[in-house]
């Protein structure tokens, strides 16, 4: 069997989606599993043993571009797929799969689809959890009633390229003589995301005095200004132990690093996502999204949350101009959760 999968746009579902990728090797041992995504994914589906081939998508996010859609098809269909998997909701996602004329194409129901997919789940409501909602493609809908149906699924997980990482180690001057905190301060999905800098700079704070640690602050180019104002809420000895990464690094080179810390701290993103497939101790900061339904898929997890009535809201900016959800949750539920996870400091 031939399976190609369209997979998500974004790093927090492409990580998840290895669970749906692990269970359609468990299940189809032989089979050959193909990605069908954008070149950014490369790094993680490099680091997927159970994706066989990254294939690249060449068009962003967004994009339509009918006719090259098309030719992308008509150049797959050459491959002899059996099954199509479309894991994004959009119409334009599931056109690939048409083109080539792969006689099986599962997805969800969503965006006046039907004429596309031969395989439609309707019920995705009975799957609360993005996850389940991805691992589920992987059989029979008939036998996809709810999420009690799904039988036990892997949770994600990535490994380092050791070799990269000492490069990086060595390129960006960093050391490993202190216990490590790999702090996420960003969120791309929006502002309704991200917990205050000052917030991460007090933890940053505990974590480098009592607990003789040091920060590395992950992230882009777009996060480059909220890591320099976490440092600017040190003094001058503690920005000594704090190091902003953000936009300094390539996703493949920020999981390898990150993949040398004893903790991590992070709003709902997909460097949360990363932390928690690498295994780490894990603090999850949300805000306007919810764990019940993106929680980090690790057994080592804390996660904090206000119960204000207005959240879980799901928006980018918060509606009402307060970020109460986030403004309210003060450091010291992160300080508690890392004595939970590792103890009080010596």
């Amino acid at each position: 069997m031939k399976i190609l999968v369209v997979g998500p746009s974004w790093v927090g579902d492409m990580v998840m989606s290895q669970s749906l990728y692990m269970a359609l090797k468990q299940h189809y041992p032989d089979a050959q599993l193909d990605v069908l995504a954008p070149d950014w994914c490369r790094p993680l589906l490099e680091r997927m043993p159970e994706v066989d081939n990254a294939l690249r998508m060449p068009l962003g996010h967004g994009d339509l571009k009918l006719g090259v859609r098309r030719k992308l098809g008509l150049e797959l269909a050459k491959q002899g797929y059996d099954w199509a998997i479309t894991q994004p909701n959009s119409m334009k996602s599931a056109l690939v799969p048409f083109f080539a004329k792969i006689p099986r194409r599962t997805g969800w129901k969503g965006e006046s689809r039907y004429w596309v997919l031969n395989d439609r789940r309707d019920n995705k409501l009975d799957f609360p959890l993005m996850v389940e909602r991805y691992v589920s493609l992987a059989f029979p809908a008939e036998e996809m009633t709810n999420a009690t149906k799904l039988p036990s699924y892997p949770h994600p997980k990535l490994s380092a390229d050791i070799d990269n990482q000492q490069q990086q180690l060595r390129q960006l001057n960093l050391k490993q003589d202190r216990p490590i905190l790999a702090m996420c301060p960003g969120a791309e999905f929006g502002p309704a995301k991200r917990w205050p800098e000052q917030h991460y700079a007090e933890v940053a704070r505990v974590w480098i005095e009592q607990y003789n640690g040091q920060v590395w602050i992950f992230g882009s180019n777009k996060d480059a200004a909220v890591a320099d104002a976490i440092k600017a809420h040190l003094d001058d000895a503690q920005q000594a132990h704090c190091r902003s990464l953000a936009g300094r690094t390539q996703l493949a080179d920020a999981i390898d690093l990150m993949a040398c810390a004893n903790l991590a701290i992070s709003n709902d993103s997909g460097l949360m996502h990363i932390a928690a497939a690498l295994g780490l101790p894990l603090i999850a900061v949300y805000g306007s999204s919810s764990p019940e339904y993106t929680p980090p898929l690790s057994e080592v997890t804390a996660t904090l949350h206000t119960d204000i009535g207005c959240r879980p809201c799901f928006k980018k900016t918060c509606r009402f101009g307060h970020n109460k959800c986030l403004t309210e949750l003060s450091p010291s539920h992160a300080i508690s959760a890392i004595e939970l996870l590792l103890g009080k400091p010596a």
